[in-house]
């Protein structure tokens, strides 16, 4: 008895935690710090640890209020049905409800290189393939329709990240209007939008809808998720929003009580936070600002709340930094052999990171490409989100 053929299929390669690095270097955890996975640099949302504590006592019953709850909080937030807004765990989970709702077996989906490695797992997952579509390190991964129509040839799901991981560039919403017109009638464009809250840029949301003076469209999705401003990655926690054509399809391919009571009521808690959301965009911003003027390499500009980084070999820098105790992401498995990712932390985490690399780089003496000065920018006010 085996399982069908997997041989297309790849293991997602998550950034590593704490505990596993110190227990593999005989290390105590307290040595380290970690920016490698584009977590909350201040934790949770406090209104969602508090809802936690309180809802703990209730994990008993199935979610369904709390899911119905949060729905109707989410599609508040963004003004839209609560019949549009697919609640899922994680915003992985809500890109297999797309898959499901989208895909028959053999159609295609078109996914960024480099880019999030589950938009193609997803799609293989529900008997799909996949093709890509290169973003040029060396046009700062700009990401314009004609980029997307150069290898578009007739997918049922093209995928687009804004802001982009790993590098945080980010595409305006004309171009995904364009790309939409341009692409067929049945292509779903999915636009996502994980790093939202960090990013200037208007919500693809606005063409769901039709606000903004662009048209509704029924051919975009957008997805989100609590992981990052809100600080809530170890609940599992995200949604797509979907236009109203087609919302009624999540009660057929949704799975039962996705989301468990507690990711629900800590959602929930985390929307009205907007005191850590304010904070966290703000830590995040300086952090971005401090180490695109400090670190002595090339960092391309991010909207994110990390910042890529050409170190000449991405392995080496990566493994020595951590023995020195900071943890980030070697971005090989990206197709990025000569960068590292560096996630946004506290003042502290930051100033250490860069010491850390500068270091690093001074030691090894690698050929990298040294950094530039950035144009003259200041750290915009922070939005309202």
């Amino acid at each position: 008895m085996q399982p069908r053929d997997l041989s297309d299929h790849v293991a997602y390669e998550a950034g590593r935690g704490i505990e596993e690095v110190a227990r593999e270097l005989g290390r105590d955890p307290a040595e380290f710090v970690k920016l490698a996975s584009n977590e909350n640099p201040l934790g949770p949302s406090p209104a969602a640890a508090d809802a936690i504590r309180e809802a703990a006592s209730n994990v008993n019953s199935y979610p369904k209020s709390a899911h119905t709850d949060l729905t109707d909080a989410v599609a508040d937030r963004w003004r839209v049905s609560p019949a549009q807004v697919w609640l899922a765990n994680g915003g992985d989970g809500a890109l297999d409800y797309l898959s499901r709702a989208m895909l028959e077996p053999g159609d295609d989906v078109l996914v960024p290189t480099p880019g999030f490695a589950y938009y193609g797992m997803s799609a293989r997952f529900h008997h799909g393939d996949v093709r890509e579509y290169a973003l040029d390190r060396e046009d700062e991964f700009t990401q314009t329709a004609d980029t997307v129509l150069t290898a578009y040839d007739g997918e049922r799901i093209v995928y687009l990240t804004s802001p982009h991981n790993p590098s945080g560039s980010t595409i305006e919403l004309a171009e995904i209007e364009r790309l939409a017109d341009e692409t067929d009638a049945e292509t779903l464009i999915v636009v996502d939008e994980a790093y939202g809250e960090f990013a200037e840029t208007d919500s693809a949301v606005s063409l769901v809808e039709g606000r903004n003076g662009f048209d509704a469209r029924d051919d975009v999705a957008v997805l989100r998720t609590f992981s990052k401003v809100y600080g809530l990655a170890g609940l599992r926690l995200g949604y797509a929003v979907v236009p109203g054509e087609w919302a009624d399809a999540y009660a057929r391919v949704n799975t039962p009580f996705a989301a468990s009571e507690l990711a629900c009521r800590a959602g929930l808690a985390a929307l009205e936070d907007g005191d850590h959301v304010e904070r966290t965009v703000e830590t995040v911003r300086k952090s971005r600002a401090t180490m695109r003027e400090a670190i002595d390499a090339h960092v391309w500009e991010s909207a994110g709340n990390f910042v890529l980084v050409d170190v000449g070999d991405a392995t080496a820098v990566a493994d020595a930094m951590q023995e020195r105790g900071v943890i980030v992401r070697d971005c090989t498995s990206f197709g990025l052999p000569e960068c590292i990712r560096i996630t946004c932390g506290t003042e502290a985490e930051t100033e250490r990171a860069i010491e850390t690399l500068s270091d690093v780089l001074a030691t090894l003496d690698l050929d990298h490409e040294p950094g530039s000065e950035p144009e003259s920018e200041s750290e915009p006010e922070v939005a309202d989100t």
